[in-house]
């Protein structure tokens, strides 16, 4: 049984002009002990679809699904209180900017040992001995004095890790990770990814990577989901996927990638995801497009069926050629 499965998750926000989908029929299923790889640019709703999952979202956002269940267990009927209770300990999530996420006002040791007290009702003492381990298990080092440091006493890459062990804290099932490696430098990305696999393969977490870099996607991931605009566009082994893309979408963001250039200029997609008041008529990606034909521009894709590696679209790419409809073989 999957330990997260999601069908069909939409995510409206209220907003003056009128309701805004921000996430429009994602459907996902994540296995224990799994890898999955959330990738898109930003506005695509990788991280509001994942913080729909936490029930982190404000007020002004409504929130449907045909299934959200996590470990048998219904999140959308679930109590509030009976949530709270798996969110922070069965599921946890770091946040994109570690230095924001923190509070400034409290030391990192009282911020950790929060977590355990909430969740476990652990005691004074055995708080501060859970959080020296917790620190020492994401490689901060002198632990014990690292305590009563405050967040702005500690580098980027540091405040990361505290977040980490914060996240790990109660030995969640799932853990979401939402741009783990945002404004750190290129050595501290690779140790902060490093260091997520690791614990995720010695505590057999399942592991949500949100990322828009595609090199960080082809090193950690087993599987990739890829949103356009907040739409799951296709879905695919990684393997499959660097292989043979099958979205125009997915074809150009791995096209984009530095070592697969094969010009002096680095492609690009031309063009910014669409908002709320510039969607398409068609295909949302059609103005982007480099295969788009009129059927794109007037009609909107066919919903992707379950399948692996197919996509959301009309001219799905074959070996890097699109198949249009009604063309002859």
């Amino acid at each position: 049984m999957s330990l997260l499965e999601i069908r069909n998750l939409c995510v409206e926000f209220e907003t003056r002009g009128g309701a805004f989908r921000a996430v429009d029929g994602v459907s996902l299923d994540i296995d224990p002990g799994e890898i999955v790889s959330i990738v898109g640019e930003s506005g695509s709703g990788k991280s509001v679809a994942m913080l729909a999952v936490m029930g982190l979202l404000p007020r002004t956002a409504h929130v449907t699904a045909d299934v959200l269940r996590f470990a048998g267990r219904d999140l959308m009927r679930l109590p509030a209180r009976e949530r709270r209770r798996i969110v922070g300990r069965e599921i946890a999530m770091i946040f994109q900017e570690p230095m924001s996420s923190l509070n400034p006002c409290f030391t990192v040791g009282f911020q950790i040992g929060e977590v355990l007290k909430t969740h476990l009702g652990l005691g004074r003492a055995e708080r501060r001995a859970r959080t020296i381990e917790l620190l020492g298990a994401v490689g901060i080092p002198d632990a014990e004095r690292r305590l009563s440091a405050f967040p702005h006493q500690m580098s980027g890459g540091m405040s990361q890790r505290v977040m980490i062990a914060m996240a790990i804290a109660c030995n969640p099932k799932l853990l979401i990770a939402d741009e783990p490696t945002t404004a750190l430098d290129v050595t501290i990305q690779a140790q902060i990814l490093d260091l997520l696999v690791k614990l995720q393969q010695e505590r057999g977490m399942a592991l949500v990577l949100i990322t828009h870099d595609m090199g960080v996607v082809a090193e950690t991931a087993q599987r990739v989901i890829v949103q356009y605009a907040g739409q799951q566009v296709e879905k695919a082994t990684t393997r499959e996927l660097f292989r043979d893309p099958h979205h125009p979408y997915s074809a150009a963001l791995l096209a984009a990638l530095p070592e697969r250039a094969t010009t002096k200029v680095l492609p690009s997609i031309p063009g910014v995801v669409p908002g709320q008041y510039d969607r398409p008529q068609g295909c949302l990606f059609a103005p982007r497009c480099a295969h788009a034909f009129a059927l794109c521009h007037a009609k909107a894709p066919p919903p992707a069926g379950s399948e692996l590696s197919e996509a959301l679209c009309h001219t799905p790419l074959v070996g890097g050629v699109p198949v249009v409809p009604g063309a002859a073989a």
